[in-house]
């Protein structure tokens, strides 16, 4: 009850809804950092106010860092305390590192109907250092968020 009080004194699902709204917006052009923070962010908006996805991070703790091969792209993940902190620089001591070949290795990744993880290994198109697990974990949560306002769910 305390938790629906809050979600409408603070306006989160209004917020949440616009966070969607920018997301897919995001995909019509291919600003693929834009695209990833927006994402990460909106994953945090939809943590903090729908306690079934809240379910997909209990009791888990994880640091992902996502960047290009050049660097220019960096985006960082923590997830702790049932919560998503995103940063746009580089952090230590990661659970899993995911290095895109390029802007659009990104995109075709987050994008694909299915995320193929080992496919994207072997084209080469993302290399990965650290647990693999995690890696799954995100594409799990990231294709049921896209479910969720799509309207697949």
């Amino acid at each position: 009850m305390w938790n629906s009080l809050l979600n409408f004194i603070l306006r989160r699902s209004q917020r949440a809804h616009k966070a969607a709204k920018q997301f897919f917006k995001s995909l019509k052009s291919e600003g693929a950092e834009e695209f990833l923070k927006i994402l990460l962010k909106l994953m945090g908006l939809v943590l903090w106010v729908d306690k079934d996805f809240r379910r997909n991070i209990e009791n888990f703790n994880g640091r992902y860092l996502f960047c290009s091969q050049d660097r220019k792209l960096t985006v960082a993940a923590i997830f702790k305390n049932n919560r998503l902190k995103v940063m746009e620089k580089e952090i230590k001591d990661t659970n899993i590192t995911v290095i895109f070949r390029n802007p659009k290795a990104l995109m075709g990744f987050l994008l694909s109907p299915k995320p193929d993880i080992l496919g994207s290994i072997l084209r080469q198109d993302i290399s990965i250092d650290g647990n693999l697990n995690y890696m799954y974990k995100f594409a799990y949560m990231a294709k049921h968020l896209q479910l969720k306002f799509s309207g697949g769910l």
